[in-house]
């Protein structure tokens, strides 16, 4: 497989390239509307609506042609460019936690599909599970993320125990749990991140007798966000 790095050289060569030749094109062209001009006024004809050669008319076509192929330069270097964003930060984030590059690739990607930062949905696995697959609770919340089969079955109802045992099903749905818990409580993360780990019909109970639900679990899940931004 051709590395990202080689490949931005590449398309950034053949960028350079296609500016070279738009400009020299545009010469040309513009050398042809004056060469139509003169034709136009030896002639007798109107300046002012001046016949172009032929050549310029492909000379233009060439133009439109080159103009295409350097904006679909552009979007394979801007695609390359993310790929080696992308490959930084797992690498950052698989160092950091200590964890194989496929679970740190599969965290940072379900994160930002679910619409949570990366920092977040690592610090979250680590409190949770200590980035164990075969993790269980007393209470039977499974996997890296600790989901429940009643939670999962409130995103799809025919989820089952075994399905929660597959990594990227567990961590979606775990990061969606907390995505929806986020904006349960209006974006407050310290409320979203107690109300994962205790429910939130838990935490709307003790906040209605006027008791702080909190228990410690939010710290500890903020604990490394910062570190890992």
């Amino acid at each position: 497989m051709q590395h990202p790095w080689d490949q931005i050289g590449r398309v950034e060569r053949r960028t350079s390239r296609l500016r070279t030749r738009l400009a020299a094109m545009g010469g040309l062209l513009g050398g042809a509307v004056v060469v139509g001009t003169l034709a136009a006024m030896l002639t007798g004809l109107s300046a002012a609506n001046p016949p172009l050669i032929p050549a310029s008319s492909a000379a233009a076509a060439e133009v439109t042609a080159l103009r295409d192929e350097l904006e679909d330069t552009r979007g394979r270097l801007a695609l390359a460019e993310v790929r080696i964003e992308r490959m930084g930060a797992i690498a950052k984030y698989s160092g950091l936690y200590k964890v194989p590059a496929d679970l740190a690739g599969a965290i940072h990607d379900i994160a930002l599909a679910e619409g949570i930062h990366p920092s977040l949905g690592f610090q979250l696995i680590k409190v949770e599970s200590g980035f164990k697959a075969g993790a269980r609770s007393d209470k039977g919340a499974i996997g890296y993320a600790q989901v429940r089969l009643k939670t999962a079955r409130g995103y799809d109802p025919s989820l089952t125990e075994r399905d929660l045992h597959d990594r990227d099903t567990n961590l979606r749905i775990g990061f969606r749990f907390l995505k929806d818990m986020l904006g349960k409580f209006d974006q407050d993360l310290q409320m979203a991140r107690v109300s994962y780990n205790r429910g939130p019909g838990r935490v709307v109970e003790l906040m209605t007798r006027g008791e702080d639900p909190s228990n410690g679990y939010a710290q500890s899940v903020l604990k490394g966000v910062k570190k890992g931004s």
